[in-house]
């Protein structure tokens, strides 16, 4: 600085304040010129103060921006900006020993703190005026100063990182010009919330707010882990100014911007509060209320209701400029409702951690809820067709829909469509019917219910309140929406419960059985209406598709045939085991040609279905169905099933037929079977024929084998459970252990029961699960790791199984029919007469041996009938003519 300049200086550090008044036309317009070519920080700051302190008191608040504030603030940020820029440089010579860098760096700081000092003043100087300024009178000061300020609490924030561990040397003054900026931002938000501005506010000024509010939001994302006081302080004090002129800044503020960075504080501190709950726990600190770390965490966790608090205003008044943003607030709700019990990744706390954590988090989340529920975007990302949650988010979701379906009854109409309805049209965006994506997010709840978590119940006049199943607190608050569901959503509901009795996972189809069964005796008469339309339809069900027709028989298969009308059942039973009968006459009338049996699956797998509907053995059509079946287990031969893959089919669904009657068939028929089952038993068949197999054992208890009988039957019965029960395959032992479970229970025969557990390590093991005795325990932490990895698994399952177009027994059918179709590019070949030959003399030797079975059990009971002697005298000339015909011997 010149000479002159400096003695003009010199002179007016002496003047009074009275001159400084006089003097103010002349020496200001000097001053702010010495300011703003100033090149030393000394200079710069000596003409500052003395601008802010002998002269600033005189100046008229209407004359502050034009002749002050525009003039020398600028300078002071660019000025504060080149310290900060000169400690970076610096700061890597600094060391205790090295005193010139230290010396030069505290130097700096101290200039710093100056400056905020000189910016103190200005702020107290505009406050001190009676009237509140007007925002154009001072519009450089906000401006500024939130510069200062940012600049300072990013320094602050990064101290221990810029001074590379030597903060010890500075922080006595990085403490202070802390201090000072707390200071600064304290006064000036006082300031500003003394201003006003009315609808007739410049363009100019609500861009000033629109910047100060932005400002505000850029601080508080630097200060969140310096100060939590200074952190809620500017909050609040950012949304009072959102709201105060909502109607000049709503268009121009970054709401974006302004509801994450309110999402992620809260998920911030929410996640803070966990942390130390949980160290408090491990601690045994819960009963010491005094200690630091309880402190720490009410102070955590009144800032996180704080933040939840202040995100639910902010949603209220801007909602309709938050549409956007729904998937985030959506992130949001899962994340902290993951936290809580029943959860599986809640961590356990005490009663009073838990209490003061639910108020801070939990409570708000029901009023973020509603503030969302009128939200087209929010519905459409929570009910959103393909939506894919983390595992741990699953039942979160799952508890949102239960509180969206509590919720709805007290909404508007228009609400309550957006979410029972789903998409109504293509244009739109696709979301699924509220109560069709609850059982979609039930059925993906697969290790919660495994488990099982439990929820709070409904509480009971007189009762103690229980813990529930996930089950029982859905189908109680589905039950409730129904009783108060308007008339108009319950066709959709019809077919979301439909829907749900349909798919794959057998708990969600129950519960929506529950719910069905609720809603048919809640219904209302046009519920009851529909029902009575049902049944009149099914007649007409018949008549457009009969079941004579074997295109038609797919229908069919997906009936349940005992649901029907009494004529209409009958009808179905007629014709289907007509056509089954029509079938194998012409299989037989054929030949036996194996090409054939492709038809008889088809028709035996709809006469599977019309058994299992019948309740009472006795009627007709069980006796048919009987007469079908002994017919096929006389031509079965074990040989031929190993080697064709159609007969394996077909073995398969007489084995599941012959499970239902039983009781209906001879004592022969279901020798023959044995001896087919015992044949592929020690062949090693595919897993679906055994776990048929094991259907068909287990009948066998129903049933009281005659004394003649009994040595052919019984041992080799006995023989069959032992195989099976020894088996390593986890799933087919499973079976087996239910199998002859089933069967112990109803046999008179319980020789059986002895002689199959003759191995020790096998009779262990049906006692233990006869008695429920789980030899190895696994602990809570690994079942939870085997239910999530089943989770996808079974998932995969069950999206595999609805996905085919038909069902596993018509897969496997049409499997059997592609396996006999010939290859496109070669001739179609008929059966060699080397397979003809094959298959009727396994005929003749299955009979053969089923014959000599018989009388080697009689010999001892009583004499076979007289013409049997010839009879075989008779085959034998028989067999004998046969060789000597083709000189085969």
């Amino acid at each position: 600085m010149s000479q002159t300049n400096t003695s003009l200086l010199d002179e007016v550090m002496q003047w009074s304040q009275e001159t400084c008044r006089q003097e103010l036309k002349s020496v200001l317009p000097k001053l702010t010129s010495l300011q703003h070519k100033s090149e030393s920080w000394d200079d710069h700051i000596r003409v500052l103060k003395i601008i802010t302190d002998m002269f600033l008191p005189h100046i008229h608040l209407s004359e502050l921006e034009e002749e002050c504030f525009s003039k020398i603030l600028p300078k002071a940020v660019t000025v504060f900006e080149s310290m900060m820029k000169e400690i970076s440089d610096q700061v890597g010579g600094l060391s205790s020993q090295n005193t010139e860098p230290c010396a030069l760096l505290r130097n700096i700081l101290q200039a710093m703190m100056q400056i905020i000092d000189a910016l103190s003043t200005c702020v107290r100087h505009v406050g001190s005026f009676n009237d509140a300024p007007d925002l154009d009178a001072i519009r450089s000061l906000p401006t500024c100063i939130l510069k200062i300020l940012r600049e300072t609490f990013q320094h602050c924030k990064e101290s221990e990182v810029v001074y590379c561990g030597r903060m010890s040397l500075v922080a006595d003054l990085l403490q202070g010009l802390f201090k000072e900026a707390y200071s600064l931002q304290k006064g000036l938000l006082e300031l500003l919330d003394r201003i006003s501005l009315d609808s007739s506010a410049s363009e100019e000024e609500v861009s000033d707010i629109v910047t100060v509010i932005h400002s505000l939001l850029d601080i508080c994302s630097i200060i969140s882990n310096l100060d939590i006081a200074l952190h809620a302080n500017t909050w609040k004090f950012l949304i009072k100014q959102s709201l105060k002129y909502q109607s000049l800044v709503e268009e121009h503020l970054h709401h974006g911007d302004i509801s994450t960075s309110l999402c992620e504080n809260l998920l911030a501190s929410f996640h803070n509060c966990v942390e130390l709950a949980e160290q408090i726990k491990h601690a045994a600190l819960q009963e010491a209320t005094q200690t630091p770390e309880y402190k720490l965490f009410q102070k955590t966790a009144k800032m996180c209701r704080f933040f939840a608090n202040t995100l639910v205003h902010y949603i209220k008044e801007f909602k309709f400029f938050l549409t956007k943003y729904c998937s985030c607030f959506h992130k949001v709700y899962l994340q902290i409702i993951s936290k809580f019990p029943p959860s599986l990744c809640a961590p356990t706390l005490t009663m009073a951690l838990s209490e003061e954590l639910n108020a801070a988090a939990l409570v708000p989340m029901d009023a973020l809820l509603l503030q969302l529920l009128p939200l087209r975007p929010f519905a459409e990302v929570v009910v959103q067709q393909e939506l894919r949650l983390s595992p741990e988010h699953e039942l979160p979701q799952c508890l949102l829909l239960v509180s969206v379906l509590g919720q709805l009854a007290t909404q508007p109409e228009e609400v309550q469509q957006l979410w029972y309805t789903g998409s109504q049209f293509s244009e739109e965006t696709p979301r699924l019917p509220l109560h069709k994506a609850l059982f979609t997010s039930f059925r993906r709840c697969y290790s919660e219910r495994k488990v099982p978590v439990l929820l709070p119940g409904v509480m009971m006049k007189g009762q103690a309140q229980v813990q529930v199943t996930l089950h029982h607190h859905i189908c109680v608050q589905l039950c409730a929406s129904v009783a108060g569901l308007p008339p108009v959503y319950f066709p959709v509901l019809e077919r979301c419960l439909v829907d749900a009795v349909l798919q794959a996972d057998t708990q969600t189809a129950l519960l929506a059985t529950d719910v069905w069964c609720f809603t048919a005796r809640y219904g209302t008469a046009e519920l009851c209406l529909h029902h009575v339309l049902l049944i009149a339809q099914l007649m007409e069900l018949v008549m457009h598709f009969p079941p004579s027709d074997v295109e038609n028989l797919p229908v069919w298969r997906h009936v349940l045939v005992r649901a029907l009308s009494q004529e209409a059942r009958h009808r179905v039973e007629t014709d289907i085991i007509g056509l089954t009968q029509k079938a194998l006459t012409d299989w037989q009338n054929g030949g036996y040609k194996l090409g054939q049996m492709d038809k008889v699956n088809v028709v035996l797998l709809s006469l599977l279905v019309v058994v299992q509907g019948q309740s009472s053995p006795e009627e007709q059509c069980v006796l048919s169905a009987t007469r079908i079946v002994t017919q096929l287990w006389l031509r079965m031969s074990s040989d031929q099933v190993e080697k064709h893959p159609v007969l394996q089919c077909t073995l398969q669904l007489l084995l599941y037929l012959s499970a239902i009657l039983v009781k209906n068939m001879e004592t022969q028929v279901i020798c023959q079977a044995l001896l087919c089952v015992d044949a592929l038993v020690s062949q090693k068949c595919a897993d679906q024929l055994l776990l048929a197999a094991l259907e068909f054992l287990a009948s066998l208890g129903k049933i009281f084998v005659p004394p003649d009988s009994q040595s052919q039957i019984l041992p080799r019965l006995s023989s069959l459970f032992g195989v099976l029960l020894a088996d390593r395959s986890w799933l087919l032992h499973q079976h087996a252990l239910e199998a002859f479970s089933h069967f112990a229970e109803v046999t008179n025969h319980e020789e059986v029961i002895s002689q199959s557990l003759c191995v020790e390590e096998t009779k262990t093991k049906v006692v233990n699960y006869l008695s429920k005795t789980v030899n190895v325990k696994e602990d809570v932490e690994s079942r939870l790791q085997r239910l999530k990895m089943e989770t996808p698994e079974i998932e995969q399952h069950n999206d595999k199984l609805e996905n085919n177009k038909e069902n596993v027994s018509n897969k496997q059918v049409a499997e059997v029919v592609s396996d006999l179709e010939p290859c496109p590019k070669r001739a179609r070949q008929e059966t060699s007469a080397e397979e003809e030959y094959s298959r009727y003399i396994q005929t003749a030797e299955s009979a053969l041996k089923a014959l000599q079975a018989l009388t080697e059990g009689e010999a001892n009971m009583k004499a076979p009938p007289q013409w049997l002697q010839s009879r075989l005298q008779e085959l034998q000339t028989l067999i004998t003519n046969i060789c000597t015909a083709r000189h085969v011997i």
